[in-house]
């Protein structure tokens, strides 16, 4: 090993140590962005290296802004308002009903949308029919975050991360559920049971039960046939193996604009509300990954994973997916799912072994509040609305939570075979 690897180690250790545990409470995205600031500043990489590690997310980026669009929208146009009255008439006064709807919209909203979606539009929705049925807002809150990884694998579009692994290359529709239905049913599963269990005292008891009902606006009629319409297109776009970022991203200008203009309102009020930072926040971790990439550590997995999937596939597929999804919490899924993919291409394994490391990049991240870019997204959210969840009190969740729902979905892959 010579200098300049351990530089760049030391390097991407400080700045994801930074991103995990905002020192001096400064944002995410400010870490990440120094770390890929500093590995410039003294020549670890090239700016040329750099910008093309930046311009590897741009699909994600695209994806992004349009989900952050949708939610900035709808939450403006009283969306979330409506439809929390809604839940809170529907749970019928039990907390305990409120929380399982909760899930149960939260596996919808993840399934046709995407897990950010249910970080970014889910999310302020939940948060607004917990307040309103005067319930303790944190289960519902850990439900939307935690199921937004437990069932971003039900289908290709559910989780931005499996179109990274598969790098664009994705299987067939049958072929995918013929793979993931089992491990995807008892991943939701075992998260719903596990996560109620441990949130048992905090669903005891009733909540209300009549709060007052009002009717939709048109600017809310409007958002939400955007959503409706942005799921529409990203399952057809998936379909055609197209990227999901350019739709999605045009989906949140037009039903933006649609509004502004029926309303001849500026959407410079809405742009301003949106939370941009976590554009450069992804940006830097790519940048960081593809500096770790060039120290040789990608070769070496490749390796690792060919020796292994020769000599044992099923237990390889058991092993990658277990160290990915934990290793995940180091660095975020979507690099770590860039890195896979990556290894994946050089490696040549089964494809057993393949759909274990997605399990793994998908589920893993439920273990801290920067593993996945859900998560942080879901922070953002509920710090917007007053909440806040550090480091240590999502990980006493996540860790009960997690590694069974992980262990299941591994099991069930490695015995479909």
């Amino acid at each position: 090993m010579t200098l300049h690897t351990y530089a760049i180690w030391a390097i991407c250790f400080v700045a994801t140590f930074g991103v995990i545990t905002r020192p001096f409470r400064l944002p995410e995205a400010v870490w990440a962005v120094a770390g890929a600031a500093v590995l410039l500043v003294f020549g670890l990489m090239s700016p040329g290296a750099a910008w093309a590690a930046v311009l590897k997310g741009g699909d994600v980026y695209l994806f992004l802004i349009g989900m952050m669009l949708l939610s900035e929208v709808a939450r403006e146009q009283g969306l979330f308002d409506w439809v929390a009255e809604h839940a809170v008439r529907l749970a019928k006064g039990s907390t305990s009903r409120l929380f399982a709807l909760v899930f149960g919209v939260g596996i919808v909203v993840t399934t046709f949308l995407s897990n950010d979606a249910t970080a970014v539009v889910l999310t302020p929705a939940v948060y607004a029919a917990a307040k309103k049925a005067k319930a303790d807002p944190l289960p519902m809150l850990f439900a939307c975050a935690l199921i937004a990884n437990a069932a971003s694998f039900v289908l290709p579009i559910s989780n931005p991360a499996n179109l990274v692994l598969y790098g664009g290359e994705m299987p067939s529709l049958g072929a995918w559920m013929g793979s993931f239905a089992l491990p995807s049913l008892l991943s939701i599963g075992v998260t719903f049971l596990v996560l109620r269990w441990v949130e048992r005292d905090r669903l005891t008891g009733q909540c209300e039960t009549v709060v007052e009902t009002g009717t939709l606006s048109r600017g809310g009629k409007i958002a939400l046939g955007g959503i409706v319409a942005t799921a529409v297109l990203l399952i057809a776009a998936s379909a055609q193996g197209y990227e999901l970022g350019l739709p999605t991203c045009l989906a949140g200008i037009a039903t933006m604009a649609a509004i502004c203009i029926g309303e001849r309102k500026s959407p410079f009020t809405t742009l301003g509300s949106v939370s941009w930072a976590v554009l450069p926040l992804v940006a830097g971790l790519f940048v960081l990954v593809e500096a770790l990439a060039s120290t040789g550590v990608i070769a070496m997995l490749a390796r690792w994973l060919a020796a292994g999937a020769a000599h044992s596939p099923s237990t390889t597929a058991g092993v990658a997916g277990t160290i990915l999804a934990f290793g995940s919490n180091l660095m975020n899924n979507l690099p770590a799912g860039l890195i896979a993919s990556t290894t994946l291409q050089q490696a040549h394994v089964p494809q057993i072994v393949t759909d274990g490391l997605l399990i793994g990049v998908d589920l893993g991240p439920n273990l801290t509040i920067t593993g996945s870019l859900a998560t942080i997204l879901w922070l953002t959210a509920i710090r917007r609305e007053g909440e806040d969840v550090g480091f240590w009190r999502f990980l006493k969740v996540g860790a009960v939570v997690m590694p069974p729902a992980l262990f299941a979905a591994l099991g069930a892959r490695m015995l479909i075979g």
